[in-house]
């Protein structure tokens, strides 16, 4: 964020109309700020470069390179931008594609203007995922659809996992069940402020950017197994 703590958004989508309507929307908080748009994935790349925006906001499906592409080029490259992927409904596979390639979360295009708002907020803070459970319904969902008969396959075990103390352990198992910092720390009879060290450790520990990526970590490394009822 910059000095006076206002967040930076980058929009990137092909539809102008869109742009327009997320840019009136989020220019209407004093604390975000529009710093530019993109129509697809290289100019997406290109204005991240630039004009180092906190948030972008990331359709899936662009012409030329796609927001997949670019959110993998953007975590390849390190960037401190926070992506939120767009798309048009929650059981996406391109949704999922974007987390696997270092989204932050994933938003409805049809989100109410107030969550938009909200979600930004919350992806610039790092503390927090943006609709867990939804979240999480996803990863079960393309998790389970890998896997025949929703069986669990054999995963070797992470040695970055050994580096956790046992409290930091039952943290990430909690985070991954998406549970917001208010809910682990009233779990563990612990203090918010205790969570977010504890978070902040396994996120350094194991080379993640931010929360929704240890819930990834944890379906794709086997630590979590998805349900096997296939009705949410």
């Amino acid at each position: 964020m910059t000095g006076d703590g206002t967040i930076k958004v980058l929009l990137a989508d092909d539809q102008p109309l869109l742009r327009m309507g997320f840019r009136l929307i989020l220019e209407g908080e004093t604390d975000l700020e529009v710093v530019g748009e993109a129509s697809d994935g290289n100019e997406a790349l290109t204005k991240a470069a630039a004009l180092h925006p906190d948030v972008i906001l990331m359709d899936v499906r662009m012409p030329g390179m796609d927001g997949i592409e670019a959110t993998r080029r953007l975590s390849a490259l390190d960037s401190a931008a926070r992506v939120i992927i767009l798309t048009t409904f929650d059981l996406d596979e391109y949704a999922f594609a974007g987390l696997q390639a270092g989204a932050s979360a994933f938003l409805l295009k049809d989100v109410a203007p107030e969550e938009l708002v909200h979600a930004v907020r919350l992806v610039a803070s790092g503390d927090a995922v943006v609709a867990p459970r939804v979240t999480q319904r996803l990863l079960e969902t393309y998790v389970r659809g890998a896997r025949p008969h929703g069986q669990s396959a054999p995963q070797p075990r992470d040695p970055l996992l050994d580096e956790l103390t046992p409290r930091e352990t039952e943290m990430l198992q909690a985070i991954a069940e998406g549970l917001s910092n208010a809910e682990i720390a009233h779990k563990f009879f612990l203090s918010e402020a205790t969570v977010k060290t504890h978070v902040r450790r396994i996120l350094t520990k194991l080379h993640l950017r931010d929360r929704v990526q240890v819930v990834v970590y944890a379906y794709e490394s086997g630590l979590v197994v998805p349900s096997n009822n296939p009705d949410y």
